[in-house]
Formats: C-alpha cells, structure tokens, sequence
C-alpha cells in the first residue's frame, strides 16, 4: 500500500489553474508539472466549484462531549477551579458519556480554560480585604509628590544557595537527571541572613543585617540606626513618610514611642498587601543578582548583598514607584483580594504561618486565593 503523498503547495495549485485558465488540457499540465491527471482534475474542480484551490476545512469525527456536557464541564470548574479531571470524567460517565481525560483536557482548552500551578497568596479574612480596599480608595487620587515621599522599608531572608528565579534548561527527553540538567540544592538553604533595608523614588537608603531573633527592641535600635541616615542620604523631603507592615515588632509600643519622639510621621498601612509594598519586587531583583555571583559563605553573602544593593540606581527606585496608581487599581479592580503585583518572600510566608497556623484550622478565615498573579509587571531592569 502506498503511503499518503504530500500535499501540493498552494502557488503549485494556482500555477495548475493558470495553465487551464490559459487553455492547456489535463494532461498536458501533468506533464509540465509532473503532477498526476487526476490531481490536476479535483484542483480545477475545486477552483470552479469554491473558487479556491486550498484545501476546505474536513468535518473530522463528531466529538464525544456534547455541547451542553461541555457547557457542564466549563461551570464546574469556573466555580471549582481546582477540580480535576478525574472528577470531570466521573461527572460525564454519570451522564452517560465514557470519555478519556485527554478528551475533557481538549474540550476545556478549546475554550481556554488551561491547567496551570496556583501561586501562594496571604490568608485574607474580611477585615483584611476591607482595609486593603480602603486603602485603595483612599489613595487612588494621590499625585506622584506624594509617593515620592514615602520611605519604604521591609525584612527579608536571603538564602546562600538557591535559585530565586525561574531557570529553564534545553534538554533532550531521558536526559532530565543529567547533572548539566539539574540544579544542585542545600538543606535549609546551606545557610541565610535576615536583612532590613528601605528605599524611596530617589534610590535605596542603608541595607542592615539582623542578628539572633527580632524583637522589638532589636527593631527600635535598626530604625536608629538607618532610618533617619537614610532619610538624610535620599535627601528625603520636608515632611516624608516612613512605610512599614503591621509586624507585632514594627507595631510594639516601644516601636511606636520612638517614631512619636522622632517625630516620624507613618504611613497608614493595610495588613496583608505585600503587593502594594514595592520593595517586595526590589527584594526580587536583589536575591537574582546576589544568586549570579554565587556566593560562597555568609560574609561573602553580606558583601554581595551590600554591593549589588548599591548598584541598584534611582531610575530602576523611580520605576516602581511611579506606576503605584496601578497598583491601587488592581487591588480595586479584584475587589480587595491579592493581585498580580504580589512577591512573597520566604520570611513574609513563613513569618505569616506562624502567627496564624492555630487559624488554619477555622474555614470561616480562608477567603479567597487570587491564583493569576505574576511578578513580571513590575518592570526595573
């Protein structure tokens, strides 16, 4: 039996209706053209009867999933998005249709339904959805001046070894195991600092490495030590606001005591909104950077950290900053629930877990998670 032939190029099929619209015979043209007669037959048939010589759409064979059984399958899962497929599959054979799970995984992405991982968010409770909104609200009207005078600080864990970025490899099947193929891993990420640092429209102020555990009194004496230096070295101007999260340690009264004999006015914060934070997306940027010199103990760590911090130049601060606008209408838009902006890094998640891992347990805090988000939109490269 012979085996299918190819299919003829389209200007090779309009050269055959050239040559019969000229006057040349059949085969004639399977001659010129080394084409058979009975191909050149059922282009120029195609060509009088459509007006075209490529090939029409083929029907193919009925599909197993009915309209309304695919209407079914979509409703399911835009209400239960983490239904799978086996579930989709008990569902049709219910109703009478024995279907594979190829066949629901292609009926749902014709309509562009696709199985993705979902991104770790905060645990929101209502209240939380309700501040971050009317913190929102509040200030979506607020001019760039405004912003350009805000100090925005934050903790994070920086591990010695471990990749903060997607990597992706070119690789042949069966050869995913080969050390070229993988990338290497340290329990406990071989070892970490906690680093505080803060940083405005005009560039980033001091970077600070935290010893032993946090406490209030640990974070009353860095803001002593960095905050109003940075303040100073930013040439913050008359009236700037210092921002920071509602951590037990960053709201303890002896906290709250020094910024009042200070005189430092705070930025009213919403608990939960590493999103509207954008240093979270500086600390992005950071941990890359760090991870491409490879560090090889804690103080080289330090060191990479403290260089690759003061690399980082105020056209890359203003770039995060002069878009929060948009920011405050994702947070809208989604109705208070976590948005695309969000980073979380390992100390937040872990950090959050703590405090709340007896809640965990109560379905009554468990909202929503906002599982289409992405770090990409924050553009400081």
């Amino acid at each position: 039996m012979m085996g299918k032939s190819k299919e003829l190029s389209k200007d090779l099929r309009n050269l055959i209706v050239a040559k019969n619209t000229e006057g040349i015979g059949y085969r004639r043209i399977s001659k010129l053209l080394k084409v058979p007669v009975s191909t050149i037959g059922a282009i120029i048939r195609k060509w009088k009867e459509h007006g075209i010589t490529i090939n029409l759409p083929r029907p193919g064979s009925p599909r197993k999933i009915s309209d309304r059984g695919v209407r079914t399958i979509i409703g399911r899962v835009l209400q239960q998005p983490s239904t799978t497929r086996g579930e989709l599959q008990k569902d049709q054979e219910s109703a009478g249709t024995v279907v594979s799970k190829k066949t629901i995984s292609n009926a749902l992405n014709r309509h562009g339904l696709h199985a993705r991982t979902p991104h770790k968010t905060p645990c929101l409770k209502k209240k939380h959805v309700e501040a971050r909104l009317e913190f929102a609200t509040q200030h979506l009207d607020k001019p760039m001046t405004f912003w350009e005078k805000i100090l925005w600080s934050d903790e994070t864990k920086i591990e010695l070894f471990g990749c903060h970025k997607t990597q992706h490899v070119w690789r042949k099947n069966g050869t995913a195991h080969h050390p070229q193929n993988t990338t290497p891993t340290v329990k406990f990420g071989g070892g970490s600092i906690m680093a505080w640092g803060c940083f405005s429209a005009c560039g980033t102020g001091r970077l600070h490495f935290l010893e032993g555990i946090m406490t209030g009194e640990k974070y009353g004496d860095i803001l002593d030590q960095n905050l109003l230096s940075s303040a100073r070295l930013l040439k913050m101007k008359r009236g700037w606001i210092f921002q920071q999260d509602n951590d037990p340690k960053h709201t303890a009264k002896v906290t709250l005591n020094w910024l009042k004999k200070k005189k430092i006015k705070l930025l009213e914060w919403p608990s939960q909104s590493p999103d509207l934070n954008p240093i979270e997306n500086l600390w992005k940027e950071l941990k890359i950077r760090v991870h491409r010199r490879d560090p090889r103990n804690l103080e080289d760590l330090k060191a990479v950290c403290v260089d690759e911090w003061a690399k980082i130049t105020p056209e890359q601060c203003i770039r995060l900053v002069s878009p929060y606008r948009r920011r405050l209408e994702a947070v809208i838009t989604n109705k208070g629930f976590c948005t695309k902006y969000i980073v979380l890094n390992t100390y937040s998640l872990c950090h959050f877990t703590l405090l709340h891992i007896n809640s965990f347990m109560d379905i009554n805090v468990w909202i929503s998670f906002y599982v289409c988000i992405t770090w990409v939109d924050a553009d400081i490269c």
